[in-house]
């Protein structure tokens, strides 16, 4: 394990351990320590040897001014969810080592069903379906940090999020309401931005019966998500109609910008719809089923800053802005205009067995993309808000199905033997098409389109052993079968019609961990896990267009291969824990985008030359080492102050890189140093919650060679510190309210995207 070999950052290092030394200082409890969970509800996986955070329902309640479900997360070690707004449905979660553009490399549970997207890796469409589940059905949020559990795909590589949501006991309804208001100002967008968002639910159990069903509506509308910029020519002219309003700025590179407009304002309608039944078939076995619809309508539109002499807004031609002739593209705004609709379904069947030592799950789920159809107008505006010619986007027929069998065997005090077996199958249907009105216009030809499948299977086995009084092992081993087939790309212009080759794979991930608990409040442990990411479809099947040159540069990727470590040393004490943890990832052939000309074989269709192109490859070794703490403790100061918190140091960089030498000893991509989170909650009584907290990172860069050496601008990756303020009052047993602000500082930063200011919140809940 070479991360406790080689040096950190010294400082930060001795920093760290002092606050473990001073939590140290409170009294030990009685109990023996195991696996600890603050918790509504116990995580219902507990035999595992990672490290897990997590948050209950009541918990957040108090303390986070939540509107999605993402939103409970927020605070949690090493974890940053890319929410531009409220409602974005583009909103991946970042890992320990990776950024926000890496989206296969974590796992997203809720009560079972899958929620990512492992149809790509990206923060786009291959984003988690946060939306399938509401937050008034939540129990509680875990985290588990790193692929040391022989149950969970390689996709764990980075950490696994379960979901449980809560099932009545007795009849119960519920009832909400919340209202947000963001005010707005960059360049010349000033604009205040308004959410409403409605919720109820109802359920019962009636002896071995019970059910819950939930619905509700978010009507949004969002700040830019982008900006329309053009690179300022290198010499001055007098060429173009004289226009008004654009702003001078630099982008990423540094290279000098006119701002001429912003794009992506959205207003989004979402609808969730939740369905969960229970039946106990016997005293030892119970089986559920959970049904979910999410349904959206997300209408896009633009904001020009320019005027001609008339006042009249300049969406397209040639213009001159302050001594310099720029020529604004047909798509340079109507790009970012556009009408998107969504309904998706998710369904699972579960099934849990416990009795004579034995406990068993099977989990059946499935996902579909009943409907997903995007229309973007490619005529200039402003005569295309009215219609016109567009393109129509596709990916009905997307989805992805799962099954995974697990059964452990507590053998005496020494062992806990568990085993078990994973099917997956991921569908990738994207077409796009021409259409004569992209308002409502009947799909023309099939302009381009990509399909492809993949599939995994596993059987794994993990033992837990007790082998003396202070110690315990854990050996586990997860064996995968893996698939990429029916691989399809088209394009009609430039023509591209091709079947893509079959791949396949067998893949053994071996686990290990050893945990040493030398007091009743400490607990040592080491582990080491490898997990394989097998490549998505739509990293398999890009294509990708420079000039008249399209190409599927490479459908043969390999796995990501991970080989992960970790040292934690755990303290708990009466009224609080503690925990220091040192990891190293090593990654051999990363899956990140990066330019380079295309390799030899690509098929093109045109002859290749030393363009270079930007498209997911193999680079040969990135490697992660980093420090996490975490901090929790009641009672601080004085009765009744709660602090939490933690911070996350992380040095990663590209090892090497064959096709890419200039990105050799580069920061990975997206990943910040320094990430850190606290959370201060006064309770004066039984009633009232006042929390202030902060969220912090800094900069990161987009580019695998760190070429983007401006943060501070759109496409920038800004480092940034968020306050958040929030009170909440339990009125009576049924009611209660809450007001607060996320952005209390109006801290104005970009992470690619301009991301949400000074927010006011309102809420108002009942229960019973």
């Amino acid at each position: 394990m070479s991360i406790f070999l080689r040096p950190f950052c010294g400082a930060s290092i001795l920093a760290l351990t002092g606050a473990l030394s001073a939590f140290a200082a409170g009294q030990p409890p009685a109990p023996k320590i195991e696996t600890v969970i603050v918790a509504d509800e116990r995580f219902e996986t507990p035999d595992i040897p990672n490290q897990t955070e997590g948050i209950g329902a009541g918990e957040a309640e108090q303390q986070i001014n939540v509107v999605n479900t993402e939103d409970i997360l927020k605070y949690l070690p090493s974890i940053l969810i890319r929410k531009r707004h409220i409602g974005d449905t583009q909103d991946p979660v970042t890992t320990r080592t990776s950024g926000v553009g890496a989206s296969a490399r974590s796992l997203i549970y809720a009560d079972g069903i899958l929620l990512s997207a492992l149809i790509g890796n990206n923060n786009t469409s291959a984003s988690p379906k946060w939306g399938m589940v509401a937050p008034e059905e939540i129990s509680r949020i875990d985290v588990i940090y790193g692929p040391f559990a022989a149950q969970y795909p390689g996709n764990s590589m980075g950490e696994v999020i379960e979901i449980t949501t809560r099932m009545p006991e007795k009849f119960e309804v519920n009832a909400q309401a919340e209202g947000a208001l963001q005010s707005f100002s960059q360049y010349a967008t000033s604009d205040t931005y308004s959410t409403y968002q409605m919720g109820a639910g109802i359920g019962d159990r009636a002896g071995a019966f019970a059910f819950r069903l939930g619905a509700n509506h978010l009507d949004t509308y969002g700040q830019p998500l982008s900006y329309i910029t053009l690179t300022r020519p290198t010499a001055t002219s007098a060429a173009g109609t004289p226009v008004s309003g654009a702003f001078a700025d630099v982008n990423r590179a540094g290279a000098p910008i006119a701002v001429l407009g912003a794009g992506g304002l959205e207003h989004q309608i979402q609808d969730n719809v939740t369905l969960k039944l229970a039946y106990d078939l016997s005293v030892h076995l119970t089986a559920n089923y959970t049904l979910g619809f999410f349904n959206q309508t997300d209408n896009a539109t633009v904001q020009s800053y320019l005027r001609n002499a008339n006042g009249a807004p300049i969406y397209t031609g040639s213009v001159n802005i302050g001594g310099y002739n720029y020529t604004i593209g047909s798509g340079s705004f109507s790009n970012a205009v556009s009408r998107y609709g969504q309904s998706h379904l998710a369904q699972g069947l579960s099934f849990k067995f416990s009795d004579g030592g034995w406990d068993a799950r099977l989990v059946l789920s499935r996902y579909d993309f009943l409907r997903d159809l995007q229309r973007v107008p490619t005529a200039p505006l402003p005569g295309a808000f009215d219609g016109g010619a567009g393109s129509i986007a596709q990916m009905d027929g997307t989805g992805w199905y799962t099954l995974d069998a697990k059964a452990t065997r507590h053998i005496g005090e020494t062992n806990d033997l568990s085993f078990g077996a994973h099917y997956d199958r991921y569908k990738l249907a994207l077409r796009k098409f021409g259409t004569p009105d992209w308002l409502s216009g009947p799909r023309g030809a099939l302009a381009n389109a990509s399909r492809g499948k993949t599939a995994t299977a596993a059987l794994w086995v993990q033992d837990i052993w007790r082998f003396a009084p202070d110690w315990k092992a854990t050996l586990g081993g997860r064996f995968e079968n893996w698939r990429a087939f029916d691989g399809e790309n088209y394009s009609l212009n430039p023509a591209l019609d091709i079947s893509q080759p079959k791949l396949s794979g067998s893949y053994f991930s071996p686990k290990a961990s050893l945990g040493w608990q030398p007091g009743q409040s400490w607990t040592l442990t080491a582990s080491y896990g490898r997990a394989y990411r097998m490549p998505t479809v739509m990293e398999l099947y890009q294509a990708v267009t420079t000039g008249s040159v399209l190409s599927v540069p490479n459908p043969n990727l390999n796995p990501e291969r991970a080989d992960s470590y970790e040292l934690s040393a755990a303290y708990i004490m009466a009224d609080g824990r503690a925990r220091l943890s040192f990891f190293e990832e090593d990654v051999a052939d990363a899956l990140i985008s990066q330019s380079t000309p295309l390799p030899p074989g690509s098929t093109s269709t045109a002859p290749l030359s030393n363009t270079l192109f930007n498209f997911v490859q193999n680079v040969d070794r990135v490697r992660s080492r980093g420090i996490e703490a975490v901090v929790d403790r009641n009672d601080v100061l004085f009765d009744g102050l709660a602090l939490s918190g933690s911070i996350t140091f992380v040095n990663s960089r590209v090892a090497a890189d064959a096709a890419f030498p200039n990105a050799v000893g580069k920061r990975t991509p997206q990943v910040p140093k320094w990430r850190a989170s606290l959370v201060a909650t006064y309770r004066p009584d039984d009633a009232w919650a006042f929390t202030l907290a902060a969220r912090y990172a800094d900069r990161s860069f987009g580019t695998i060679d760190n070429s983007d050496i401006v943060s501070h601008t759109y496409q920038g990756f800004e480092g940034y510190l968020v306050l958040d303020a929030r009170a909440h009052y339990e009125i009576d047993h049924h009611w209660s309210a809450a007001f607060g602000v996320d952005n209390l500082n109006n801290r104005k930063y970009f992470i690619f995207h301009p991301f949400p200011q000074r927010t006011f919140l309102l809420e108002l809940k009942y229960a019973q």
